[in-house]
């Protein structure tokens, strides 16, 4: 693997990861379209890791929060508001466990891996998020967030498991059709990132500790670091759009790789 190569992979999962146009859709799309080679299971660890760091420096405060909270929600207690959200975050997580043990167990997540499929979810997730953002009321906020809404946006995101949908993208979709405010239906999709990276993470991870040498890590580092300042160079920039411009500058974007996406895969 050339470091070309690799900081290409880092810096596209670095931007995409939490804008809502699929991450791991553009990672799968880049061998398929370039020809280069896969960049391995260590490598796609290496810069969830450093997106993951990303997300908890910009919400640190809030992360600090949730972890406050998990001595009082492990004794049963959900009586502060940090409880409370580290509770929320799990409810929130369990569909795309469930969902993605399932995909795995059975094979089914390497045969949604076509460009055709990225493509087609590409367009009509995009479309369905246009729809939601311009139609949604805005008249919620993260403080709103209940344990119903996270059991349902749990559910949106499980859907991202199919390639080209965007976690991001869809956990937005499912806050604006709940009437959450464009900053808060952003807000409440990265947290909810953390431990679903988690997770993927450590199943990913499970997978490769024992393929690892020192060549593999080293790469993996560097990979990490560049992953970790692309994506808090694209959350910064999203959430202080998000204060002026709404979700439809992505979607034309979704829209138009879509389109290009399913010609090319059907031809």
């Amino acid at each position: 693997m050339t470091v070309f190569h690799l900081l290409l992979v880092a810096v596209i999962q670095g931007l995409t990861e939490f804008l809502p146009v699929s991450s791991s859709g553009h990672l799968i799309l880049l061998p398929n379209l370039t020809g280069m080679a896969d960049q391995g299971q260590a490598i796609d660890v290496a810069v969830h890791v450093g997106t993951l760091g990303a997300v908890i420096l910009y919400f640190w405060a809030d992360v600090r929060e949730a972890l406050s909270g998990l001595p009082r929600l492990v004794t049963g207690r959900i009586d502060t508001p940090g409880a409370r959200l580290a509770w929320l975050l799990i409810v929130a997580t369990l569909p795309v466990i469930v969902v993605g043990l399932m995909l795995k167990l059975t094979g089914l997540d390497d045969a949604l891996r076509s460009v055709t499929v990225i493509g087609w979810a590409m367009l009509l997730f995009g479309l369905v998020l246009w729809w939601t953002d311009q139609r949604g009321a805005t008249t919620r906020e993260t403080r709103d967030w209940s344990l119903r809404h996270a059991w349902i946006l749990g559910l949106w995101q499980a859907v991202a498991l199919i390639p080209g949908t965007s976690r991001s993208g869809i956990v937005i979709t499912g806050a604006r059709a709940l009437g959450y405010a464009r900053p808060d239906a952003a807000r409440i999709s990265m947290l909810m990132s953390i431990p679903t990276i988690i997770a993927s993470g450590v199943l990913l991870g499970a997978e490769v500790v024992g393929d690892a040498d020192w060549e593999l890590l080293k790469y993996a580092a560097i990979g990490a670091v560049f992953a970790f300042a692309s994506a808090l160079l694209a959350l910064a920039l999203m959430m202080r759009l998000l204060r002026t411009v709404s979700f439809t500058p992505y979607v034309v974007y979704r829209v138009a790789l879509g389109v290009l996406l399913i010609w090319w895969g059907m031809t």
